[in-house]
């Protein structure tokens, strides 16, 4: 893809709290009307850079570009806020208004007329089905339709960039899927950029593109695809049939194994491969099972290596 399609360009972006450096020389881009994943445990200083991006706290150095304009720069600031949607882990809805009195009140915000408000909202109801609440309080709404609401209240001025902050943490099963689907729906229809942190590793999966931090620094990026490529594994699980011992079998072969409840596990490079190791254990085995690495054995090998040991694309140490 070309530059040019790049909606958000961070470039050696740093933060400092005094001695402290919560953001240490950060660069990447998102392109535009991608799904993008923003990774990292607790403390990796992600929700410092997203507060950075979202023109909520000023950057220490380096140079950030949203949509054009150029973040801390005259009257660039007003500009990307007009042009982003924040979703924060806890709501900033009046608790005393309802759905409808607190979505109306914040599309005036961005100076939009009442007329264009009025049709706003009926754009954000058909992705978040609001009918059902459109007239309780917000004090009175569960988790699940805060969530909705919430959302709402980000997009009502059609922003180009939806920051997503742990947007289906807390949320049971049933809502999750559905404020997901409707985040999927936003960007496939409306082609809007979604920045996205999350712990739900099955969401992350479904990202265009990944970026991982840690202790501040950026640690792997890729799609997912390549991630589980480089940071995941497929492996074989066996029950042996009473009376055999694989242990010796497996020594012979010199296969790195594990057992624990009677089950041997294995690595494997693929299902062919597991093929392979099966045709010589004919006979011996009870069942098998390969189980395929996925976005949490990403996620943990990346966060569980040192940093510097890690292939790093795109960032400035």
């Amino acid at each position: 893809m070309g530059e040019e399609q790049d909606i958000i360009t961070v470039t050696d972006l740093r933060k400092k709290y005094g001695s402290f450096e919560a953001v240490k020389g950060v660069s990447f881009s998102v392109k535009r009307g991608e799904l993008f994943a923003f990774l990292g445990t607790n403390g990796a200083g992600k929700s410092t850079t997203i507060d950075i991006l979202c023109t909520l706290i000023k950057k220490t150095s380096g140079k950030v570009v949203i949509d054009g304009y150029t973040l801390g720069e005259g009257k660039e600031n007003n500009h990307i806020r007009k042009k982003i949607g924040v979703v924060f882990q806890e709501s900033i809805l009046d608790e005393r208004l309802t759905v409808y009195e607190n979505i109306m009140n914040r599309g005036q915000y961005y100076h939009l007329s009442k007329a264009q408000v009025q049709e706003n909202y009926q754009f954000v109801t058909d992705y978040l089905k609001l009918d059902d609440i459109k007239e309780k309080k917000y004090s009175d709404l569960s988790g699940g339709q805060r969530r909705r609401a919430d959302i709402a209240r980000a997009i009502i001025h059609k922003p180009t960039i939806l920051f997503l902050d742990e947007p289906t943490t807390g949320l049971d099963p049933q809502t999750r899927v559905f404020v997901w689907n409707a985040i999927k729906r936003l960007q496939e229809e409306t082609n809007m950029t979604i920045f996205l942190t999350t712990h739900y590793m099955e969401e992350a999966a479904v990202a265009d593109n990944v970026v991982v931090i840690k202790e501040g620094r950026l640690i792997a990026e890729g799609t997912p695809s390549q991630l589980k490529d480089q940071y995941a594994f497929d492996s074989l699980h066996m029950m042996f049939k009473q009376g055999v011992d694989p242990t010796a079998w497996f020594e012979n072969k010199q296969l790195d194994f594990t057992a624990k409840n009677s089950i041997y596990s294995l690595r494997v490079e693929s299902t062919l491969h597991a093929l392979d190791i099966l045709k010589g254990l004919e006979g011996k085995i009870e069942s098998f099972e390969v189980i395929k690495g996925n976005m949490d054995d990403v996620f943990i090998h990346i966060i569980e290596e040192q940093g510097s040991s890690l292939p790093v694309k795109g960032s400035i140490a």
